[in-house]
């Protein structure tokens, strides 16, 4: 598999409650960069702010998987 990119327009799915975020921002700030997601069940709910993990395979989002990928089995 190759190198895990975050984009705006992904969607990735939270491991422990099973709900997809769409990312619909992505900004730097001093040395860390924060992806901002939106819950796409609820329009009305808070974006969360998620700070971004860089490994050895990419960038991550800590306690999330890409939506794509965890459908596929």
């Amino acid at each position: 598999m190759g190198e895990t990119k975050i984009q705006v327009g992904q969607v990735w799915k939270h491991i422990e409650s099973g709900k997809n975020y769409l990312v619909t921002r992505l900004f730097t700030e001093a040395l860390a960069t924060f992806a901002v997601l939106r819950d796409t069940n609820d329009d009305k709910a808070k974006p969360l702010r998620v700070k971004v993990a860089r490994t050895a395979k990419g960038a991550t989002l800590p306690g999330y998987v890409p939506a794509q990928s965890s459908e596929v089995s």
